[in-house]
């Protein structure tokens, strides 16, 4: 076996920034993927544009809102999946105290058929700020991977998820990580073997070297077989808050030529999806 790496740039089409660096880091081959959120008003620009470039993105089921921009609205206005004004909360633990596993599913078929009519077949999915994992109140993993099947999709689920979470899951989720990991091989949807992603504040940071450094061990740590490193590339200005000074960091990190020799030296080949 040898290893191998989908680079991902999460988030095309949050809004027009994010955009922006997403398309450029594609059309200079510094990602290999990327995901596309269908319910954002910037979504259709986002697509037109990879479009342009030859690249089909991902989709990223998207059932939360996010802070710093104006909330986004379902595809499929599901009941559960709302607050009183139509729209998705930007809170993921309200999502998971309260939506119902029939409103996520419709939900996710609203969003593929967006792509769709649009001439976009995507060949996976993804969860958006991690609703569908279970890991902020209820979990639809089963139903996700079933809903995978049926529409032929691979999934951002881990076979080993310490390296995304930092350490061993509690022993109720790591038994139900187990079983999703069978069903999903059961089902026949691909996963990957690892995902890994930056889940520090720019305080905790510190600085762009401490996040590259992180990203460098997490590079150096992947197994045999095709994992997934996502990140969030942005423009500062177009992420309120400290979280775009990190994805400004992150677009910095896929350009650094440090970044691209260790690469080189780890002799990790990057792929466009781990299901081919």
């Amino acid at each position: 076996m040898t290893r191998r790496v989908v680079i991902t740039a999460d988030d095309l089409g949050r809004e027009p920034g994010t955009t922006e660096v997403i398309v450029a880091l594609l059309a200079e081959g510094h990602v290999s993927a990327t995901t596309l959120i269908c319910v954002s008003p910037a979504g259709q620009r986002a697509a037109d544009r990879v479009r342009g470039l030859g690249v089909l993105p991902r989709l990223h089921v998207t059932l939360t809102s996010e802070r710093g921009v104006p909330r986004w609205r379902p595809l499929d206005g599901a009941a559960s999946l709302v607050d009183p004004d139509g729209t998705l909360s930007d809170d993921p633990f309200v999502l998971g105290a309260r939506g119902e596993a029939g409103d996520v599913v419709r939900e996710a078929d609203a969003q593929l058929r967006w792509m769709r009519d649009r001439g976009l077949v995507p060949e996976a999915a993804d969860s958006h700020a991690g609703t569908l994992y279970g890991l902020h109140g209820r979990s639809w993993l089963a139903q996700t991977l079933e809903w995978c099947a049926r529409h032929g999709l691979a999934f951002r689920l881990p076979r080993d998820p310490e390296p995304y979470l930092g350490g061993p899951l509690p022993p109720q989720l790591a038994a139900a990580h187990e079983q999703a990991v069978a069903l999903a091989d059961a089902l026949g949807v691909a996963i990957p073997e690892t995902i890994a992603t930056n889940r520090r504040t720019a305080h905790e940071l510190g600085g762009y070297e401490r996040l590259r450094d992180d990203y460098l061990r997490r590079l150096a740590a992947l197994p045999e077989g095709t994992s997934e490193l996502f990140l969030h590339p942005s423009r500062e200005d177009a992420v309120t808050g400290p979280d775009g000074i990190v994805r400004t960091w992150e677009a910095r990190l896929l350009r650094d030529p440090v970044w691209h020799e260790a690469l080189e030296r780890e002799g990790v080949e990057v792929v466009g999806g781990w299901w081919s």
